[in-house]
């Protein structure tokens, strides 16, 4: 019998897993909209502290399959749980309470180490336990709760805990979250963790392809130049969107935009990234992957970008920001065809292809801070914005070099 999971493409066997990824990323985006102010405010520079953070997330995304196949899902989701409350609580409680600024960039890149073995482990228990059919759509609803945690409800209830309950205790309050969302994952979720597809396989064979995995990830990348061009354009999708969080609320302000109104704005505008995602998936199999990519993704980011910098100045209405952002983030979505690309490059090794894009999303964490620290000093934050424009620009460019081989292209 069909039931209304089937029909949207909800693996019914990892249902309560899913609804603790996304509870656990709602802890984790708790302090996303808020905290670069909070600490510029205190006379500390937040790029520094983001880029650190994106240097650990980059490391755990690239490592946590390895992880995954070598200790057991379970057991990586739990480590890494436990590694983001270390993390967590250690900023929170003393970071953030005696406002120490070594302490601070150790704890919080702790805890960037953490939460990639937690929700990127999920996937790969995804990819152990449901039919190759249905995986795609499997895999759009982890981003959808995902992104739907992290960056919708996360900045909602943050930028409300951190008033209601002020900075430390919003921090902590990270930690229930996170805490429930472990619980439905590990204890709640029956779902067996055994890869479905190689239970006949010897448990070190598994671990030692895996380790030559994560090997030929990095020689691949001079093999294939392709690849590590695809990498490079994955590094600049979301590298906008993470220099974003680090001085958009601060450029914002003296336009009078204070918290709340910013995270609703950025709370609001990832809603329709989500809806984005599934569409240009579609869009890229019928208008072309490269097409896409170049047009909506690298073009369409480069005019939005500036479009959503320069809205309050154009106009300093809420609305008119709100509907600025919607557009970058709609276009930021024009990338998706880019994982269906990169694998279709290489005919052997597509497992390490995939890793290379892991990769660059990880660093794009790392890198979009990074830019405002180095740029936004010597040409500020116009020029930054106009920097971020010429990266997508040239992302389109390179896209149209990345060519996958004749009878693979869509």
């Amino acid at each position: 019998m069909t039931t209304f999971l089937d029909k949207i493409g909800m693996p019914r066997a990892l249902t309560w897993g899913f609804l603790g990824v996304m509870l656990f990323m709602v802890g984790d985006g708790v302090e996303q909209t808020w905290l670069s102010k909070y600490v510029d405010g205190q006379g500390l520079d937040p790029a520094l502290l983001f880029s650190v953070y994106g240097i650990m997330v980059a490391l755990s995304s690239w490592l946590s399959g390895v992880v995954a196949e070598t200790f057991g899902v379970k057991r990586t989701m739990l480590f890494g749980y436990v590694v983001y409350m270390v993390g967590m609580a250690g900023f929170a409680g003393i970071g953030m309470t005696n406002m120490d600024y070594t302490t601070l960039l150790v704890t919080y890149a702790f805890k960037g180490l953490g939460y990639p073995l937690f929700a990127y482990t999920f996937m790969v228990w995804i990819t152990y336990r449901v039919e190759k059919s249905r995986l795609s759509s499997a895999q759009g609803w982890f981003w959808f709760v995902f992104t739907g945690g992290l960056n919708v409800l996360g900045a909602y209830y943050g930028v409300f805990a951190m008033q209601r309950f002020g900075v430390v205790s919003a921090l902590f309050s990270s930690l229930v979250f996170a805490s429930i969302g472990a619980l439905f994952a590990l204890w709640v979720n029956k779902c067996d963790d055994g890869n479905l597809f190689a239970a006949n396989e010897k448990s070190d064979a598994r671990q030692s392809s895996r380790f030559k995995e994560l090997l030929s990830g990095l020689a691949i990348m001079k093999r294939e130049p392709k690849v590590l061009m695809g990498g490079i354009v994955r590094i600049i999708n979301t590298t906008s969107q993470f220099a974003f969080v680090v001085f958009m609320p601060l450029y914002l302000k003296d336009y009078g935009v204070d918290d709340t109104a910013w995270a609703s704005i950025w709370g609001s505008i990832f809603m329709f990234n989500i809806i984005f995602n599934l569409i240009f998936g579609i869009v890229g199999d019928r208008f072309g992957w490269q097409r896409t990519i170049i047009w909506f993704g690298g073009v369409g980011c480069a005019v939005t970008v500036l479009l959503f910098y320069y809205s309050p100045a154009i106009c300093n209405n809420f609305w008119f920001i709100l509907l600025c952002g919607i557009l970058w983030c709609i276009m930021l979505a024009g990338y998706v065809p880019l994982s269906a690309l990169v694998p279709s490059l290489v005919e052997k090794d597509k497992g390490a292809a995939v890793s290379v894009l892991n990769l660059g999303a990880g660093l794009s964490t790392f890198v979009g801070p990074l830019l405002v620290g180095l740029l936004a000093g010597p040409i500020g934050y116009e020029g930054v914005a106009w920097v971020l424009a010429g990266l997508y620009v040239a992302s389109a460019v390179m896209t149209h070099f990345i060519t996958p081989p004749a009878g693979s292209l869509k």
